[in-house]
């Protein structure tokens, strides 16, 4: 497993675990660098703060995109992971869109349900071909 793609791993359970906890989002991740109970990385630290940063637009840009899906009605896991590859797909310039793509739903075959590869594929792949015209 490459260091980007444990990354995005330890980003998917903070973002995960704060939603379980019913905090803000990522809002166990001060205390998982203040324990350094397991490493968190830069770019684990990027994600999430990116995706706290823009989690309304992102949300808004999901939601507009999943036909018949509310946020909501999703699986946590998936909608984190939307979260992280719409986050890097409109604003981590150095990652292409098909890796950010590839990363999410590798993640979502490992973790989730048996639909959510195809689920998340299909979203995340629209949000790429909308990219030139969201405004971010």
């Amino acid at each position: 497993m490459s260091a980007r793609t444990k990354s995005r791993k330890r980003a998917l359970d903070i973002l995960f675990e704060s939603e379980l906890q019913s905090l803000p989002p990522g809002g166990t991740l001060a205390d998982r660098l203040a324990t350094n109970e397991y490493p968190v990385n830069d770019y684990a630290v990027q994600l999430i703060e990116g995706v706290v940063m823009h989690r309304d637009r992102l949300d808004e840009i999901i939601t507009d995109n999943a036909r018949d899906w509310t946020l909501d009605r999703m699986p946590a896991v998936d909608r984190n992971l939307l979260r992280i590859g719409a986050y890097e797909i409109l604003y981590v310039d150095d990652v292409p869109d098909a890796v950010a793509v590839s990363e999410a739903v590798g993640l979502a075959g490992d973790l989730s349900t048996d639909e959510s590869p195809t689920f998340i594929n299909g979203l995340l792949s629209k949000i790429v071909e909308l990219k030139p015209t969201l405004t971010a």
